[in-house]
């Protein structure tokens, strides 16, 4: 195997590690446990707030320290170094749910808050990297195939860990408490495992100009500042930037109230975890049909039918009644989601500077972070004035009708021709 082809696999692979974390833990595993478990006694509004803020707590402090992480990674080399930092923090304080006694619900969220940073800060540096480790003609097949492997590793573990809670006695577990407390404990074995050939086999460019941790207060404040001053210059990747948020902040709501809804129309938990599944396996092959197709009618193209595709899932949304529809709609979130994803993030390392990755991705990031915030809010809005869930879900459909029009009026050779004018302006040619 080349050295390249090893690396954009090796790359690869870390999606396939943590996207455990986001599957069994934080979609899975972890809220229907800290309410049944570690807030045992507590009542159902006070545990559900104290979930709340710990997702939004772990949310705010990347997207806080994004700006300050970027501006030391792109002054030295530093993206492995910090991806390593991250991984490590989420894999060692995930891997601490195993010790929560229960009814110890703030050590619980204390965990949860820092392996969510750990998860999401080392995202910032592994999307940073794929400009490095693929060619620009293939930063599209890369980023597909990253998601496309996360979906699959994610998919497999979750399996494995609804099996070890369904059927425990089949594998010597002695009841289901404990099968969820091993399942944090593979999460981290897997994340662990899996992300040894990043770290061995993916290669940064060296950059000679590091800064000392202690200057990166001033210079991530500064960082931010002439990040947002450059996206007024490179105006593609600001319309790009504002089109982006709405559109995934619709894909996130999806995401994140999708067991929601399900609840609130009476479906039963096992129905939940079976959606879920239904996603990440679906999803994985159908990325990397999207990629194909991107191939064909252009990325920008391919974005916009998965936006089209998530218009009429929040319309049948509206319609569901039973468990099928219900199955049914996972299995077409399963088709664009992953697409949506990875093609975002490939087309906007095209409209980039390449030597300021971590940068730009550190915005990049930072915003998403700040997604899934206005869609929950019109959705919970709309269905509290209206008494209907239903109406709730169909107001997410907004999202993706703004974020389609901005993506329409982003011109990519454009946006690819003032990055390399942009490039060559900073190198002084």
């Amino acid at each position: 195997m080349d050295k390249e082809r090893r690396s954009v696999i090796s790359w690869a692979l870390y999606d396939w590690a943590n996207s455990a974390f986001a599957t069994t833990v934080m979609a899975g595993f972890f809220p229907a446990f800290f309410k049944k478990f570690w807030s045992a006694g507590t009542a159902a509004s006070e545990s559900t707030f104290y979930l709340g803020l710990a997702n939004s707590i772990a949310s705010i402090l990347v997207a806080a320290l994004a700006p300050f992480l970027g501006a030391i990674a792109d002054r030295g080399t530093a993206k492995r170094k910090f991806l390593f930092t991250f991984a490590f923090l989420g894999i060692v304080m995930t891997g601490g749910l195993w010790m929560v006694e229960r009814g110890h619900w703030p050590m619980a969220v204390l965990l949860y808050v820092l392996a969510s940073i750990g998860f999401a800060g080392g995202n910032i540096f592994y999307d940073s990297l794929l400009p490095s480790v693929s060619p620009k003609n293939r930063v599209d097949y890369v980023s597909s195939l990253g998601f496309s492997l996360g979906y699959v590793g994610g998919g497999l573990l979750l399996l494995l860990n609804v099996l070890m809670y369904n059927f425990p006695d089949s594998f010597g577990i002695p009841d289901e408490t404990t099968a969820i407390r091993l399942a944090f404990l593979s999460v981290a074995v897997w994340w662990a495992v899996f992300s040894i050939p990043t770290f061995l086999w993916v290669k940064e460019p060296r950059i000679y100009n590091p800064v000392k941790i202690k200057e990166a207060a001033v210079l991530g404040w500064q960082q931010l500042i002439n990040t947002l001053k450059e996206i007024r210059y490179l105006k593609i990747v600001g319309l790009f930037l504002l089109a982006y948020w709405l559109y995934i902040d619709g894909v996130d709501t999806i995401i994140k109230m999708a067991v929601d809804y399900g609840v609130s129309l009476g479906f039963a938990d096992s129905s939940l975890i079976a959606a879920l599944l239904i996603v990440q396996f679906i999803a994985f092959p159908a990325t990397m049909v999207y990629y194909k197709m991107a191939k064909k009618i252009g990325v920008k193209s391919a974005i916009i039918i998965g936006i089209i595709g998530y218009c009429l899932i929040t319309f049948l949304g509206y319609f569901m009644n039973s468990t099928w529809h219900f199955y049914g709609l996972a299995a077409l979130v399963g088709l664009f989601q992953g697409g949506i994803q990875a093609l975002s993030r490939s087309l906007y390392s095209r409209i980039i500077p390449r030597e300021k990755a971590a940068e730009f991705y550190g915005f990049y990031n930072m915003l998403g972070k700040f997604a899934a915030v206005l869609g929950p809010t019109m959705m919970g809005t709309v269905t509290l004035i209206t008494k209907n869930v239903r109406n709730g879900i169909l107001s997410v459909f907004l999202l993706f009708i703004a974020g389609g029009y901005f993506l329409w009026k982003v011109d990519l050779k454009e946006g690819e021709r003032i990055a390399n004018e942009y490039l060559r302006k900073d190198n002084g040619f």
